[in-house]
């Protein structure tokens, strides 16, 4: 496996122990179910609305936590958004990093932060593009697991169809994109921070219009800015904007994008060092594409108190329609 890419998850590692402090305990957790990679073994007790944010489980024995905020209904509609780890890290690390938690209660949305599975280094990762992060060869269905998840989410509380969201990190970035290659139906909006869609246009046959958000540092040395191998018996990955005009292709949008302007989602950058890059022309209905380009940002950010906000605002911003 690429030495860089596997150095990622130290440095990751190692800049979760530094925002560790910040990270807050879980509040409860409810019983779970069976069932790998589906909807067909048994989720916790059904919710009910109250005063305080509880925790329910899903996903068998491939379990993960779904945090619900306080004064939830379960029979209103509401939003779910979920985020998926870079690899080698988990879903409790990418939370301390992202810091999610907050905007859910702020914004009242359901969240879940699941676990890839295993690989022969013994570390995390999900079957994503051809490009990342499958390096033994894995079967695993993550497509499959994840539209589980969100199965048996909906089967305890009402899930609003219509504001459905995956982001993710590197290797979560690409399972992002290849959520949105492959349940365009399900999903109103994907964010990847550091992934990138299939290179070859023939494998993503996303049926409806999707809004996307590619976020990409321009030093970084991991996943390419410009594009590149994480390893050199995997295929390639496109470039941020090649990716980004990938989906505004595919969205029916025009390929002159406009200036969104700027921000500061950056901690360690001075000023507002992310541009943004809007593709919104001619846009089918529900679809979008838009470029963040955070200059001189390595692979691992240091993100400020701004970039939680920022990314839910533009996610939250494009629901289905």
């Amino acid at each position: 496996m690429n030495q860089s890419f596997n150095r990622s998850f130290s440095l990751l590692s190692m800049s979760i122990v530094l925002l560790g402090a910040c990270a807050s305990d879980p509040v409860s957790t409810t019983g779970g179910g069976g069932g790998n990679g589906g909807s067909t073994g048994t989720a916790g007790s059904t919710g009910t609305a109250g005063n305080e944010a509880t925790e329910i489980t899903v996903g068998g024995d491939r379990a993960t936590t779904v945090y619900v905020p306080a004064g939830i209904d379960p029979a209103k509609p509401t939003p779910l958004v979920v985020l998926l780890h870079g690899y080698g890290a988990s879903g409790l690390l990418q939370e301390i990093l992202f810091q999610l938690k907050p905007e859910a209660d702020a914004r009242g949305f359901l969240y879940a932060h699941p676990d890839g599975t295993i690989d022969g280094d013994q570390k995390r990762f999900w079957n994503a593009t051809d490009a990342c992060c499958n390096f033994y060869g894995s079967t695993v269905d993550d497509v499959a697991y994840l539209s589980g998840l969100v199965d048996e989410i909906g089967k305890q509380y009402k899930i609003d169809p219509k504001r459905i969201y995956f982001l993710g990190h590197s290797n979560g970035g690409f399972m992002s994109h290849r959520m949105a290659c492959e349940r365009s139906d399900m999903i109103a909006a994907v964010a990847s921070l550091a992934g990138g869609v299939y290179t070859d246009p023939a494998k993503c046959l996303a049926a409806k219009p999707i809004a996307v958000l590619q976020i990409h540092g321009t030093a970084d040395d991991t996943i390419l800015y410009n594009g590149g191998q994480v390893d050199p018996n995997v295929p390639a990955y496109p470039s941020a904007l090649g990716t980004t005009e990938f989906w505004a292709q595919k969205n029916g949008c025009g390929l002159t994008p406009t200036d969104a302007g700027k921000l500061d989602i950056e901690a360690l950058l001075a000023g507002d060092e992310t541009t943004r890059s809007s593709y919104t022309t001619g846009c089918k209905t529900g679809g979008t594409a838009e470029l963040w380009t955070i200059e001189g940002c390595a692979h691992i950010p240091q993100l400020g108190p701004g970039f939680a906000k920022d990314v839910m605002d533009w996610l939250f911003a494009h629901p289905k329609p």
